[in-house]
């Protein structure tokens, strides 16, 4: 079940604080949760777990390559590893042990990777993945979540626990948007429809959502119906929803804090080639390196903003027919 937030705000607490807190609940339910760390074990606020549970985190050290062979071991042996690092890291550094150590050897390893897109901020353009999400969707049978804000972390930071499989958990560390009412539920695989839209679907991903619905409010003042559908599954993408959208509306975009190469906007293309096409507009990072800067001077420099969203749909309209 989902509820919605009445309004837009930030949330009172960290990502990385409702992170460290679902892990204790699921460490304190199941004895085989254990937790692997690439030397950034505060970061992510994890310190008091390390400390609380020593002989179930592992302190992996720069080795990002090794934790994920350690932690593909350790599923062997029937643990439920959950790892972490930044996502540059989580993606790039690892990709042979993820596809084979994990992946191919078909082990039950949830990898975390923090920072995604332009929330690297001032880490500069060395730390911020644009490219870490189309990186594992060419990775089979991985799974790939984006939490919007803190609620939805932790309902699928519980399922994940109890599924089996690869799973990159894209998440920012920092105060989310809160769109969510506590409580809220979610189906993996399946899009979150925010509000209906008559002229087009805007569908998003992590801190783009919020963006999406500020977008929509724009659009509404010009009389054009702008729908939101928050796609927090990259992989498997929900085609469903993205026929029903093309169907209904005949114009969709895309948005979200990532390459627009191989990402959410490529994900939902393949679909409409194979079912129904539609204009499509992609708003995202449009192929280059990222560099150093706040996120609101980031997401206007590689324009991310909802007045960039508008604008998208504007011209996905303009191709109708």
């Amino acid at each position: 079940m989902v509820k919605l937030e009445a309004a837009l705000q930030e949330e009172a607490r960290e990502m990385r604080a409702v992170f460290a807190e679902v892990m204790e609940e699921l460490s304190q339910k199941d004895k085989r949760v254990v937790y692997l760390d690439a030397d950034i074990i505060n970061s992510i606020g994890m310190t008091d777990f390390w400390k609380a549970h020593p002989d179930r985190t592992v302190n992996c050290g720069i080795q990002e390559a090794n934790m994920i062979g350690m932690a593909a071991g350790m599923s062997a042996t029937g643990l439920i590893p959950f790892t972490h690092t930044f996502g540059t890291f989580a993606t790039r550094r690892v990709m042979d042990q993820v596809f084979l150590s994990a992946a191919y050897a078909k082990l039950n390893v949830r990898i975390i990777g923090s920072d995604p897109g332009v929330t690297a901020a001032l880490n500069g353009g060395t730390h911020m993945p644009f490219e870490d999400m189309g990186m594992m969707r060419c990775i089979p049978g991985v799974t790939i979540l984006e939490p919007t804000d803190s609620v939805m972390l932790a309902d699928l930071m519980r399922q994940t626990k109890d599924r089996y499989g690869v799973f990159y958990i894209r998440l920012s560390r920092k105060k989310a948007e809160k769109i969510y009412g506590d409580g809220s539920t979610f189906e993996i695989g399946k899009a979150v429809k925010l509000r209906d839209g008559n002229d087009v679907m805007l569908f998003a991903t992590g801190i783009a959502v919020a963006d999406a619905l500020r977008a929509s409010d724009l659009l509404a003042k010009e009389k054009i119906s702008a729908g939101v559908s928050n796609m927090f599954t990259i992989k498997p993408i929900d085609e469903q929803a993205v026929i029903e959208a093309a169907k209904f509306s005949g114009a969709i975009v895309t948005a979200e804090n990532h390459n627009v190469i191989n990402g959410l906007g490529s994900a939902v293309s393949e679909v409409l080639t194979g079912h129904h096409c539609c204009p499509l507009e992609r708003v995202g990072v449009q192929d280059r390196f990222g560099e150093v800067g706040d996120v609101a001077y980031l997401k206007k420099t590689l324009h991310l903003t909802a007045e960039d969203i508008a604008e998208a749909a504007k011209r996905a309209i303009a191709r109708k027919g």
